[in-house]
């Protein structure tokens, strides 16, 4: 990884900001390649720090992608010549974060729920559609840190909130198994089993078959 990475913030070696390359890439291979990173946030002289667990990707021809439905200005971001460009808008009253892959393409919350789902992402970190929508990562502001964490097998299930015939039936989302129960829908809850609702994948995206796996790497359900 030390090609697509370079020390953020001048004298912090400890921070590591993805390069632009590093998103070049497919977009599936691109939502694998994210898990484990951890996106920063400088916000009023602090920064916000949320670990990526899930992620889901999209594709050009893919009836589930705002970039489906073509070029707008709004929609810009999605067709970039290079991949690593923020796209933001409004889900469900909501901002929603997203990246650009290469080519076609209320009440407290309890602390591990706080970045559950997108638009709580984007709250937790005073991500606003206004401010960040079609600009580039900003190593004084805001970027994917690389903390050197890259699970070796992740969840790969159905993406949520799709409506039906816009390509709801892709497994183009993708959890860490290790923080499974604190992601936005839990693949590994009561009543889902492999390979009808999920399965187990490489990060190459290769099916794994999860006989045999040790206990660790897959988490009793809740």
């Amino acid at each position: 990884m030390k090609d697509d990475m370079h020390a953020a913030a001048p004298g912090n070696t400890r921070l590591h900001m993805l390069e632009p390359s590093f998103f070049n890439r497919d977009s599936p291979a691109l939502a694998r390649a994210l898990i484990g990173k951890v996106l920063r946030r400088r916000w009023k002289d602090q920064w916000l720090s949320a670990r990526i667990i899930e992620t889901e990707a999209y594709r050009l021809d893919d009836r589930g992608s705002h970039a489906s439905l073509g070029y707008t200005h709004k929609r810009r971001a999605l067709f970039m010549e290079h991949g690593g460009t923020i796209y933001m808008y409004y889900a469900r009253g909501g901002d929603s974060f997203n990246v650009g892959a290469a080519g076609a393409g209320g009440e407290m919350r309890p602390l591990h729920r706080l970045c559950a789902g997108q638009t709580l992402l984007c709250r937790a970190l005073a991500l606003r559609v206004p401010d960040w929508d079609a600009r580039s990562f900003d190593p004084a502001e805001l970027f994917i840190d690389d903390v050197g964490e890259s699970p070796e097998l992740l969840i790969q299930t159905t993406r949520l909130g799709i409506p039906a015939g816009r390509d709801e039936h892709l497994p183009y989302r993708y959890v860490d198994p290790a923080y499974a129960r604190y992601c936005t829908r839990n693949p590994l809850r009561r009543g889902q089993t492999v390979p009808e609702h999920y399965c187990w994948v490489d990060r190459d995206g290769k099916v794994v078959a999860c006989e045999g796996l040790p206990s660790t790497i897959i988490p009793s359900s809740t």
